[in-house]
Order: C-alpha cells, then sequence, then structure tokens
C-alpha cells in the first residue's frame, strides 16, 4: 500500500506543478505581447500559429498522440467542428492580442473572470441545465457588474464579453468531439496554418512584417510565439489528468489574477466603475466556487489566450 500512495503523492505533485505552469503562463501573457508590440496584432497572430505547428507536431511526437489526429483527419464531422473550434480561438487570440496592444489588459482580466460564469449561464439556455441558488445569484452578480461599468462607467466592456463568449463557444465546439487538448490544438492550427502561412508570406514581401526587419531578439520571440502557445496547453492537458476538476477549477483563477496585476503595472487606471464591476465580479466568483466545492466541480477549462 505504501508505494501506492507514495506514487499517487508523486502524481499529484506533478499535476499541481503543470497547472501552475499553465495557468502562470497564461497570466503573464500581456508580457509576451508588450516585449513584440511593435509587429501588429494580426502578424503576432499568424506567428502563433504558424510556429505552433511544427513546435506541437514535436510534441504529438514525444506523447505518441499521432494515431489520434490521423483518427480525427479520417472523420469529416471532427474535423468540421475543429474548424469551427479553429475559428473561435483564433477570434480570441487576435482579440486578446489587439486589447494588450491597446492598454486594455484590465478587461482581458475582467472577460476571463467572467467566463466560468458564462459556462454556467450557456449551460442554462443552451442545454437546460438547472441553476442553484448561489449560481444564479453569482451570474446575476456579474450581469450587474457589466451593467454597472456599461450604463454608469461609460464603457460597454466588449473586449471581456468577446473573450467570454469566444472562448465559451470553443469550449462548448470541443465538447462535441472525443479528441485530446494536444491533438485537437494541433489540428486547428493545422487548418488555419495555409491561410497564416500565406499572410505571412505576403507581409514579408511587402516589407510590412516585423520579422526581419528590427531585431534578431524581436525575430526569436516572435517564433517563440510557437512554444508559447503550446506549452501551457500541453501543462493544462498534464494536470487535468492528474488532478481532480475541482483543483484545476480552483487554478483558472491564477491566469486573470495575474492579468489583472499585468494591468496595474503596466499603468492601467482602476476607474469606480472597474472597481464596482471588479467587485462585483470577485463576489460572483467567491459564491460560485463555495456552491462548486459543496456540490460539483468547478468547470476546469484552458485559458483562449
Amino acid at each position: 500500500m505504501a508505494p501506492a500512495a507514495g506514487s499517487d503523492h508523486a502524481e499529484h505533485r506533478v499535476g499541481v506543478i503543470a497547472g501552475l505552469v499553465a495557468y502562470t503562463l497564461w497570466g503573464i501573457f500581456p508580457v509576451y505581447f508588450k516585449i513584440v508590440e511593435v509587429a501588429a496584432p494580426t502578424e503576432v497572430l499568424v506567428h502563433r500559429v504558424v510556429w505552433a505547428v511544427p513546435f506541437g507536431a514535436l510534441v504529438l511526437y514525444f506523447r505518441k498522440q499521432w494515431p489520434e489526429v490521423r483518427k480525427a483527419l479520417r472523420q469529416a464531422s471532427t474535423v468540421f467542428w475543429l474548424a469551427c473550434a479553429a475559428v473561435c480561438i483564433s477570434a480570441n487570440w487576435l482579440i486578446y492580442i489587439w486589447a494588450i496592444h491597446n492598454e486594455r489588459i484590465l478587461e482581458t482580466s475582467l472577460g476571463y473572470f467572467i467566463n466560468p460564469l458564462v459556462y454556467v449561464a450557456v449551460g442554462v439556455f443552451a442545454f437546460a441545465e438547472k441553476l442553484s441558488r448561489l449560481q444564479f445569484v453569482s451570474v446575476m452578480l456579474a450581469a450587474a457588474g457589466v451593467s454597472y461599468m456599461t450604463f454608469v462607467g461609460g464603457v460597454f466592456p466588449w473586449v471581456a464579453i468577446s473573450l467570454a463568449a469566444l472562448f465559451t463557444a470553443y469550449g462548448v465546439i470541443r465538447k462535441q468531439v472525443a479528441i485530446g487538448a494536444m491533438p485537437g490544438l494541433f489540428v486547428e492550427t493545422s487548418l488555419l496554418f495555409p491561410l497564416a502561412f500565406a499572410y505571412l508570406a505576403w507581409l514579408m514581401m511587402s516589407g510590412q512584417a516585423a520579422l526581419g526587419a528590427h531585431s534578431a531578439s524581436l525575430d526569436v520571440w516572435l517564433v517563440l510565439a510557437g512554444p508559447i502557445t503550446v506549452v501551457p496547453l500541453w501543462m493544462f492537458a498534464i494536470a487535468a489528468r492528474k488532478l481532480t476538476l475541482t483543483t484545476v477549477g480552483f487554478m483558472q483563477f491564477i491566469g486573470p489574477s495575474l492579468q489583472f496585476l499585468a494591468g496595474l503595472y503596466y499603468g492601467e487606471t482602476l476607474t469606480t466603475a472597474d472597481l464596482v464591476a471588479f467587485g462585483c465580479i470577485w463576489l460572483a466568483i467567491a459564491l460560485f466556487i463555495a456552491d462548486a466545492t459543496k456540490k460539483k466541480p468547478l468547470p476546469a477549462t484552458p485559458e483562449g489566450a
């Protein structure tokens, strides 16, 4: 019995480390996008896609997951759903990158804070799931925070709403497909690759690309967009396999918390409307977590960034 217990403890430790790496990397993404902000958001997006494909292929080789990719590509319905997922996640990435470039990091943080609550709302309206009393209060608080920011603060948080909605759609679509996180991401980025590569080639031929036009260090950072995209999802897949959904669900708030701090670090201002909105969201999350720990695990999903 002792070896089994020790093995379980080691597995749990590996899972915790992997989860912390995944959500910490997602949380400090604003730092990376600030480093490469000389490149237009659309160029940064295509670098994420173009360089994620070869790096993802390498990961799949070492994880021996190529059979899963081949199986997915032989099924038209699977390819269709993954193509839909690719559209959602690429739109999510583009809005996120644009927001970082335009000093709206705090709003991206808000989007990922409300994402679990949007999942709950979709479950009710799309799948006829029933809300508990605390879940209902959580969703209403989140709605109140967004409404206050819109009508009193005079700013509709479209970045936050778009990020949460697109990633919720991505998560719902991915639930239609029986495929692992890494093989799924590889197929999605492979479907986007021809368009992304063609656009990057056009940028370079027309002299509009940042790649090769500034410094070797910037070129390295842009190429690293591939690993930076793939590694957190790889770590998340490990954590999801070795930890309970509740544990991983708690960890998902590390990302938006670090993004919030990054926004403050880069000098973004918290208005009164921001404080009220975030206050409502944080209270909603506290109630949401309290309810989840009593009844069922938190919905643990990878970040859209």
